[in-house]
């Protein structure tokens, strides 16, 4: 097992990756290629970004990662809201994965942060 795949943050991303695939499955096939593919391809950005960053050399290196992976989380957000306005996804869906980002952000910040206190 990685290091990285023992932190509850990297876990929740690869949750929240989950469900937002299984969401985005019942998208119109014209948005292919469009708010699908961006949705998947920024919350897949997040595990990911975690998992680089940990396997650099500095934590200076790992901050920067975790605010890349923050501003994926943040993309995402903005993309569920707008999927939401175009009846893609209940407010219900919505809430729940905007809570879900929600933790994720909160404790991407508490981990930065506790790395740059060391």
């Amino acid at each position: 097992m990685f290091g990285f795949e023992k932190l509850d943050v990297w876990q929740k991303s690869v949750e929240f990756a989950d469900q937002i695939y299984r969401c985005t499955a019942s998208f119109p096939n014209d948005e292919r290629f469009g708010l699908t593919s961006q949705l998947r391809r920024a919350s897949v950005s997040i595990s990911s970004n975690i998992a680089e960053g940990s396997g650099r050399q500095t934590a200076n290196d790992f901050i920067r990662f975790l605010s890349i992976a923050y501003g994926s989380v943040m993309e995402c957000v903005s993309q569920l809201h707008i999927a939401n306005r175009l009846n893609y996804i209940n407010h219900e869906t919505l809430q729940s994965l905007l809570k879900l980002a929600e933790t994720i952000a909160k404790m991407l910040s508490r981990l930065r942060t506790s790395l740059q206190e060391k």
